[in-house]
């Protein structure tokens, strides 16, 4: 039997893992629940720290900077 994770992604109103969730998505790769955008009032976790806290793993990604006018089909790389 193939082993089935949870992601769940979190917007953080700052870089500092201590802060607010301001957005969140869920989703279920075990099949028990299926999660739509919305469904929920609250966020899972109120920081960054608390879903440490509660046995997931954290992962930073960079943010997406807007490019500059004229500069949008340029590819580069990742700011960190």
């Amino acid at each position: 039997m193939a082993t089935r994770q949870k992601v769940l992604v979190l917007y953080l109103k700052s870089s500092a893992p201590d802060s607010e969730v301001a957005g969140w998505a869920m989703y279920d790769g075990t099949g028990k629940r299926r999660h739509m955008a919305g469904d929920e009032q609250e966020p899972p976790c109120l920081t960054g720290l608390d879903a440490l806290f509660d046995g997931w793993r954290l992962i930073q990604a960079s943010p997406l900077q807007p490019e500059t006018p004229g500069a949008e089909l340029r590819t580069s790389h990742l700011k960190y």
